[in-house]
């Protein structure tokens, strides 16, 4: 069973963190999840680091603020510079020590992004590994919602209207009602061509747990993020991306820009799926992360180049 804590950040925000595996492993491995999502949708990576690693390897995970179990948090503070500063905080806390191998989906590899262009020279001395799964270093600039690039801007600006909105109904719930009725949307928007309904229902059961500001107050700043020199700067590190070839939010353009920023990652594209690789396709998802760990657990050298 994982060990449980709650850590307080500097503004009082409390995370949920997850541990699991030995504090003096080779290598700490730190899942972060995606917007309006918590550390539940990587289930299927924890169970496979385990029985693949055992004690080589210690897996954490950890709802961002306003997500899941953690603690909602004042607008100003719903950035992905916060979330940057947030990954820095939970380092220092629960892995002060040892390689890290830092795996993000979608607003979890912008946080990561963001965390090396802030904390350079923190993200130097611990950062042995990247695993990037469905996400952007681009902002919106190549999501079209699978649709007309004319429709995608009215959809993008009714959602930026709407966002807005929420982002000021403070800790407050999606109603259940509501997520009920919009669980038909939720798997058009996050699914590929084929879903598990169990997976549709975690993600459902997630989505209900985000607070209304978190779902909101983000987008702004998720929407224009651009750090594709700050990547360019991680080249030398042992890196996978994997994206689907139906994903609607980051589609394969984002991930080609990611490649082309580190010409040496491994690039994985899955045929027929969607936004939520770590659910449809878990197989390629843990393959590409056991590469990159066994890469860092072959190589003795310290993370500093």
């Amino acid at each position: 069973m994982p060990d449980v804590r709650e850590l307080r950040l500097a503004d009082t925000v409390r995370l949920h963190v997850e541990t699991d595996g030995p504090v003096d492993a080779e290598v700490t491995t730190v899942l972060l999840h995606g917007w309006t999502l918590d550390g539940s949708i990587w289930h299927r990576q924890l169970a496979e680091l385990r029985d693949r690693f055992g004690a080589q390897v210690r897996v954490v995970t950890y709802d961002a603020r306003g997500h899941g179990r953690s603690s909602c948090m004042t607008l100003p503070t719903a950035t992905l510079a916060q979330l940057g500063d947030d990954l820095a905080a939970v380092l220092e806390a629960v892995v002060p020590t040892g390689r890290v191998v830092l795996v993000g989906h979608s607003m979890g590899g912008m946080t990561i992004m963001e965390y090396a262009h802030r904390h350079p020279t923190h993200f130097a001395a611990r950062v042995a590994g990247l695993v990037f799964v469905s996400t952007t270093a681009e902002g919106h600039t190549h999501t079209v919602y699978g649709l007309s690039p004319r429709v995608a801007r009215l959809i993008r600006l009714a959602e930026s209207t709407g966002a807005g909105i929420l982002a000021r109904c403070g800790s407050r719930r999606p109603p259940r009602p509501l997520l009920r009725a919009l669980r038909p949307s939720i798997r058009w928007i996050l699914f590929g061509d084929r879903y598990n309904p169990a997976d549709l229902s975690l993600v459902t059961h997630a989505v209900a747990h985000a607070s209304l500001r978190s779902i909101g107050g983000f987008r702004a700043s998720i929407g224009a993020q651009h750090r594709l020199a700050t990547l360019a700067g991680l080249a030398h590190l042992p890196s996978a991306t994997l994206v689907g070839d139906r994903d609607r939010l980051t589609p394969l353009p984002c991930t080609e820009s990611i490649a082309a920023a580190l010409p040496t990652t491994r690039r994985t594209v899955c045929p027929g799926a969607g936004h939520l690789l770590m659910l449809e396709r878990p197989g390629a998802v843990n393959t590409a992360l056991a590469g990159v760990l066994g890469q860092v657990l072959d190589d003795p050298a310290p993370v500093a180049r």
